[in-house]
């Protein structure tokens, strides 16, 4: 949420979050094609989100937190054109995107958090372009560890330890690479003393040199 809401506000927020609903590991919270009605907050576990590609492939997208919203590619043209899947046992708060639009007129602060939010997916989308067309195998897994610590950090959690929640194979899809190329260039980081790595815990152990990397 936007900070500076009053009371008020925030009685308006809660009216338009109609109810929460459970996603199992592997279950889909919506499929590309679907009807876009609302959007969603993560409230408990994680997502992910994959594209299916003209030849039948799948891309991750995306990772999605706790607190972080998704739902934002149905605004374009009502309809979903992504899968969004559950990495783990996920919560997430449902709110009706018609309802959300009269929010924001009532609420300005509302307004624009959700035209930063949506701006944020835009800069998010040009930066992963990027990292996929310019970075080498360590350098994509190290702008990625980054992003998971500030995001873990602005959450209010260890920004240098921390879970993982994807897999090799998922992390491997989201980067462009092969799982091969993905173990490689974790256990690279490891033998430099950039990172420590035990399954899916990662330790961050040097944060200016994964930085320079």
């Amino acid at each position: 949420m936007p900070p500076g809401l009053d009371a008020h506000a925030y009685e308006k927020i809660d009216a338009v979050i109609c109810t929460s609903k459970r996603v199992m590991r592997g279950e889909a919270l919506y499929r590309a094609g679907t009807p876009f009605t609302n959007l969603y907050a993560v409230r408990v576990g994680s997502m992910k989100t994959v594209t299916t590609l003209a030849d039948g492939l799948e891309q991750i997208t995306r990772f999605d937190l706790t607190g972080d919203a998704l739902g934002f590619d149905g605004v374009y043209n009502d309809v979903h054109t992504c899968d969004a899947i559950a990495l783990e046992n996920s919560v997430v708060c449902i709110i009706p995107f018609p309802l959300l639009e009269l929010l924001c007129r009532e609420v300005r602060v509302m307004q624009r958090h959700v035209h930063k939010m949506m701006s944020g997916e835009i800069v998010r989308e040009s930066g992963q372009m990027l990292m996929l067309s310019t970075m080498r195998a360590e350098q994509r897994v190290a702008a990625f560890l980054l992003s998971i610590s500030q995001r873990m950090k602005v959450r209010g959690y260890s920004a240098s330890e921390f879970n993982l929640r994807m897999t090799r194979e998922e992390l491997a899809s989201y980067l462009g690479m092969k799982i091969e190329t993905v173990s490689r260039s974790f256990s690279r980081l490891q033998r430099e003393a950039l990172i420590d790595v035990h399954g899916r815990l990662v330790h961050i152990l040097d944060m200016d040199r994964l930085k320079a990397l």
